[in-house]
């Protein structure tokens, strides 16, 4: 289930994306404008998905004329084991629709 970017606080800087990405179809858990003083140095959103899905957020970020900067398969490492895979879509600073 999505959950829709109205029920959680959204930084404002990522607001749009996110919002546009869930129209899409897309799965986000995690988003961040990104700078100094967040937990991205750039605009970021993290989603789940299948191997197909990163590339279908990002036939979907190119419509809407997203900036996007990278699409990455991340993992992380906790207690030791691997968690994940998801997918983290990161844009250039301003995300804006070109």
């Amino acid at each position: 289930m999505t959950v829709s970017a109205d029920s959680l606080p959204l930084d404002p800087g990522i607001r749009e994306a996110v919002e546009l990405l869930q129209e899409a179809g897309v799965e986000t858990f995690e988003s961040c404008q990104g700078g100094e003083g967040h937990a991205f140095p750039e605009p970021t959103i993290r989603f789940h998905g299948n191997n197909v899905q990163g590339f279908r957020a990002y036939a979907a970020a190119m419509e809407y004329g997203l900036p996007v900067l990278a699409l990455k398969r991340s993992w992380s490492v906790i207690d030791g084991e691997l968690s994940g895979p998801w997918w983290e879509m990161v844009f250039h600073q301003g995300v804006k629709r070109r």
